[in-house]
Parts: C-alpha cells; structure tokens; sequence
C-alpha cells in the first residue's frame, strides 16, 4: 500500500469532500494538423488562473468513427512539454492505454515525466475502448482485460525500488536489471480510467482512484446515478481508506451567466452559463467527485475568456 500523503502532487489535488477543477487539453477545436502553438498562451493562463491540473488523452491512430485527435501530439511527449512549460499545475493524464504499449516502455516514459515535472504526473490507465487500434497493434482484443491488469502490475513492479525478477506474461525482467529513473515519490498515482473489463472491486482495491464517464450531467437524476456508482466503489476500499473519484464533461461556456444546463449534440456537450456550471460541481461534490477535467474545445467563445471567466468566477466557490 502506498503512502498517498507523501506525495505532494496527489494530496494538493484530491481531498476528501472536495472537488478540485482542471482542464483537457486541447482547449480549441483542432483540425488534423494539431498545431499547437496557440495553446501556449492558454496553458500558462490556466496555471496563472490556479487550474488544479492539465489532462491529456492518448490516442494513437486516427479513427473516423470517433471524429477527434486528442491534444494531436503524443502524450507523453507533450507532458515533458509541458513539464518545462509550467511550474506547478499537476499533469495528468485520461488516459494512457496500458493494453496497446509494454509495461517497460510506459514505466521508462512516466517516470521520466514524473523527474522532469518534480513529481507532478498524475497517471490516468485505461484498457482502450476503440477496437480499431488493436489489430494495428496486433493484440486480440478479447486479451484486453487481462493485458490491463498484467501491464499495471508489471510497471509496479518496475518502480519499486526493491530490485526483483519480475516474472510476467509481458516479459521475464531479471532482479539485476533496474529502470532508471525512480519516480519522484517512489510511485506514481495510477487512476483507472472506467473499468478497464474489471469490477469495481478490483478498481477499488487495486487503484489509486477511479475516473468515469459522468452519466448525464443536465439534471440531479444522472448526478445521483453517479453518486451509486462513487458509493458502491468506496465500499470496496480496503481499510476505508481514501481513494478520488474523478469525472469530466464538454462545455459550452455561454456569456449568459443564467443559461441553464442544457445537453446539446446527442447530450456529449453541456451547453451551460456559468451559474449552472457551479451548481454541477456542487452536485458533483456532494456525491463525492473529487476532481473535475473540463473540455472547452467544442464550446463557440474564445477560449481565453472561458478560461478566465471559469478561473474568476467559478474556481473561487470550490477553494
């Protein structure tokens, strides 16, 4: 069992009781070009703004059938950007897809990310849920519950510092062969992202958190829906211990501050003014989120002022 206290980066983002509110990158529509030049600007204002963290998704080919990219660039490759670009917004990832890569590849990236950004990753893992990509990697996908639960514990055991022979189904690593570098803390938070083929009992046993998709978010009804679902994972938590629960949603941050909570494109994006915003994460909070990642790529005002408009006028009811 880790020492969650002593790692700055996840105590500082989630409380119990608490909700702490962070953004997904990208934060405007992009094309398939994914420039991302115009983002720097946005990004240092969503640290300046006090943003608990940034989240990446990690996609990596192109379907048609889903129509989005991500943040375009590789996530990994776009955290130690974002390491050097920011000081103190915690880095998190929804998620790294722990079927498709080796548990060797994925320890050596994170905990690289985890040095460059003084210990700052926080790590969403997920089994995948775009069948497409698995032939392209060549892996069965009816092998995806049991790749998840192998590459987790196989990169657990790449960080610990106790140098052992790790004996996997993914590989036999010799007790005299380490990865280099440690994390930062000895570990870094692993948030399983949905349920990965698993129940909940196994998320909540063998996380360090669960992020899920939030049901329906313009009424009480799906906030309440989501709150069972919070509920039934801490009661499998050993020890009753605390574990975050983290959720997301696409907005569309209109000017009208009294706008209701509407969901618009086959309810994917909630059209909302700022006023029902606050009232969701309240709900939220009350059936115990505690971490919120906001999407504003899909909304029509220009970023900058979303962003300012949530960090001024939203971010101070939840401090």
């Amino acid at each position: 069992m880790f020492n969650y206290s002593k790692h700055k980066t996840y105590t500082n983002l989630f409380k119990e009781n608490k909700i702490s509110i962070g953004m997904f990158l990208p934060l405007r529509a992009l094309n398939q070009e994914a420039d991302i030049k115009p983002e720097i600007d946005l990004i240092r204002e969503i640290e300046q703004q006090n943003f608990s963290a940034i989240w990446l998704r990690d996609i990596p080919l192109f379907d048609p059938n889903f129509g989005d990219i991500g943040q375009g660039f590789d996530p990994f490759v776009y955290a130690a950007w974002l390491a050097a670009l920011t000081s103190k917004i915690a880095i998190g990832f929804g998620s790294a897809i722990f079927t498709l890569r080796h548990p060797i590849d994925l320890a050596k990236k994170a905990t690289s990310i985890d040095q460059l950004s003084n210990g700052r990753l926080i790590l969403g893992v997920a089994a995948g849920d775009r069948m497409s990509e698995f032939p392209a990697y060549n892996i069965p996908y009816n092998e995806k519950g049991m790749r998840f639960v192998e590459s987790i514990n196989m990169f657990r055991a790449l960080l610990d510092n106790n140098n052992r022979t790790i004996n996997s189904p993914l590989g036999y690593i010799d007790g005299n062969l380490r990865l280099i570098p440690k994390a930062v803390n000895d570990f870094i938070p692993l948030i399983v992202t949905g349920r990965g083929q698993q129940d909940i009992k196994w998320i909540a046993e063998n996380s360090d958190g669960w992020f899920t998709y939030p049901i329906q978010t313009h009424n009480k009804e799906g906030v309440a829906r989501l709150g069972k679902n919070i509920s039934e994972f801490r009661q499998h938590i050993p020890g009753n211990m605390f574990k975050p629960h983290l959720t997301n949603e696409w907005i569309d941050l209109v000017e009208d501050k009294y706008y209701p909570r509407t969901p618009t494109n086959g309810g994917f994006i909630l059209k909302t003014g700022r006023l029902g915003l606050i009232e969701l994460l309240e709900e939220w909070q009350e059936v115990g989120v505690n971490h919120a990642a906001l999407g504003i790529q899909y909304g029509k005002r220009p970023s900058k002022e979303v962003i300012q408009e949530i960090g001024e006028e939203v971010l101070p009811a939840f401090i």
